[in-house]
């Protein structure tokens, strides 16, 4: 975990992670405590954590996009459309972002 923090592509993959990780918690404990228990606490906290690791993703992976010269249409843009789609971002990292030379 210590290594993967220690380069761009590493943080953007630790990102695309967390992010995957927070929209499971959000639809999965989050939605479910809001309506079955009448608990919207969850949902306005994990929205905005939600949210925050979203832009974050989508920041960094312009950032390591134009540092890394990445070719918009080979690869930055099936990284971008991997955050809209529900837990896409799981899919990209397998698929991409671990492949790419650091």
């Amino acid at each position: 975990m210590k290594k993967l923090m220690q380069t761009k592509l590493g943080r953007l993959r630790m990102l695309a992670i967390l992010e995957g990780i927070s929209l499971l918690l959000l639809v999965f404990i989050a939605l479910p405590l809001k309506y079955i228990l009448d608990f919207p606490m969850g949902t306005k906290i994990m929205g905005m954590l939600h949210g925050t690791l979203f832009l974050l993703f989508l920041f960094n992976t312009l950032s390591v996009g134009v540092e890394q010269q990445w070719t918009f249409r080979k690869t930055t843009w099936k990284v971008l459309l991997a955050c809209v789609v529900p837990f896409g971002t799981f899919y990209i990292d397998k698929k991409i972002l671990s492949r790419l030379p650091r």
